[in-house]
């Protein structure tokens, strides 16, 4: 199976603009008082330099070690700060209980198998804190553009492997509305929306 670190060695920083709904986000976050932020599957670090700009204590994780390191020369040249650590996401995650007061993640946790999406989903739920609020988008089936091409191959429910394209190899799990509802069933889920590129994006508060 092809690895980020590949794309990353290959393509760059691949993605350079920050999600569209951040500066919202952020904003939000200030509001209730959020001062540690995780990037789950941080890449090559848009998100670290967007919320390291504006303040707030940065935290990244990521499977890829090029990844990691072109986020790290990017803070440097913007004289930013972010604590990066290399660590998959399927993995107990290697930080404390009740750790962060948020956690972002764009288009992560799909990449894996529903046993592996469990883990990092109880991984989310163990380092952060009670009221502590989640961002986190992952792509609809039903709404990819050129998906036909990919030439998907179901591997168990809801899961499919690309045969084509730039994430051919990759897992991607594509979650039901009442997937969505009982697999985050720890948070009291504020919004449940399509972004404007049409992936799913959820808001939420740990109960």
């Amino acid at each position: 199976m092809p690895e980020w670190d590949d794309i990353f060695s290959e393509k760059g920083k691949v993605f350079t603009e920050s999600h569209q709904d951040m500066e919202k986000i952020a904003k939000l976050f200030k509001e209730k008082g959020v001062q540690k932020i995780l990037d789950i599957g941080s890449g090559t670090g848009r998100h670290l330099l967007y919320f390291s700009k504006k303040g707030f204590e940065v935290y990244g994780m990521d499977a890829s070690p090029k990844g990691i390191s072109i986020a790290k020369q990017w803070l440097l040249e913007e004289n930013l700060n972010a604590e990066i650590i290399l660590h998959r996401i399927e993995e107990k995650f290697p930080f404390e209980d009740n750790f962060f007061d948020a956690i972002i993640s764009i288009q992560v946790i799909h990449h894996n198998k529903m046993k592996e999406i469990l883990i990092t989903i109880s991984e989310i739920e163990r380092v952060l804190k009670k009221g502590g609020m989640i961002f986190i988008t992952f792509p609809r089936l039903e709404s990819r553009s050129g998906l036909d091409k990919w030439e998907l191959m179901e591997i168990e429910k809801n899961t499919y492997i690309p045969q084509a394209g730039q994430e051919k190899g990759l897992p991607h799990h594509f979650f039901t509305i009442e997937e969505i509802h009982d697999l985050f069933r720890s948070f009291d889920l504020l919004e449940i929306y399509d972004d404007r590129k049409r992936h799913r994006a959820i808001l939420g508060i740990k109960n």
